[in-house]
């Protein structure tokens, strides 16, 4: 592994479904394994010195899902939160969310925002959770916002730029962090699914046949290592 690691990788963690029902389990029980890969690779991308970890937990078309499962994907955060937080601490790592938090159900809410306050004075990686998000959501909500500061007149149509509407976008508390360098699909499936649709308009895209719960540190580090033979080039020519 060179010096080329990736300042900010997301990951889109896909098959926990099919890896229970392979084992004939219920698709719950792969939610369960689910989360323990989630610490295994946590550590694994702060031991390797990517600076922003993000995991797409939840979207905002998750809650056609039937009502049990979701119900006990709700109830995830809240245990995982509970058993890891004070080891994230320990590492310095904080935990950030991007997605609607209010549009949680009240304990996982108080999950979330106890888990941000406990890691807030960490000094190492972001571990951002995309959770209840949807980027064409994002996109709409960043619109408005950007309208109604024109029609405040705290901004003119000439302050309107990439920047402006990066800011204003749910990551963008990330500041030049916010697109990711690496995006990896698990499972197979070879689709974005509505996540960070303006971010990763130039990040390298890597999709794995491996399902989320048997992802594992080496994964991670083929699909870097993957990452690493691009030449990116962001539209331009290099010399």
């Amino acid at each position: 592994m060179n010096k080329n690691i990736p300042a900010h990788v997301a990951i889109i963690m896909d098959g926990n479904g099919r890896w229970a029902k392979k084992r004939l389990m219920p698709r719950v029980a792969g939610h369960k394994r689910g989360m323990e890969t989630v610490k295994t690779i946590t550590k694994a991308a702060n031991k390797l010195g990517i600076k922003v970890l993000t995991l797409y937990a939840f979207s905002t078309e998750n809650w056609k899902r039937p009502q049990d499962e979701v119900k006990y994907l709700m109830k995830l955060p809240i245990d995982f939160f509970d058993k890891f937080v004070p080891e994230l601490a320990e590492q310095g790592i904080r935990v950030k969310v991007t997605g609607d938090i209010d549009g949680l159900p009240e304990a996982t809410q108080t999950a979330v925002n106890n888990a941000i306050r406990d890691t807030e004075n960490g000094n190492g990686m972001i571990l951002n959770f995309a959770l209840n998000y949807g980027s064409r959501t994002e996109i709409v909500n960043m619109v408005q916002k950007i309208a109604k500061q024109a029609a405040d007149h705290t901004i003119e149509l000439k302050d309107i730029d990439e920047q402006l509407v990066s800011k204003n976008l749910m990551t963008g508390f990330l500041g030049d962090l916010s697109d990711p360098d690496l995006l990896i699909r698990t499972s197979g499936e070879e689709r974005i699914s509505n996540f960070l649709l303006w971010q990763i308009a130039y990040s390298e895209l890597v999709f794995t046949p491996v399902l989320w719960p048997d992802f594992t540190s080496t994964t991670l580090e083929e699909s870097i290592l993957e990452y690493q033979k691009r030449d990116r080039r962001f539209g331009g020519i290099k010399k």
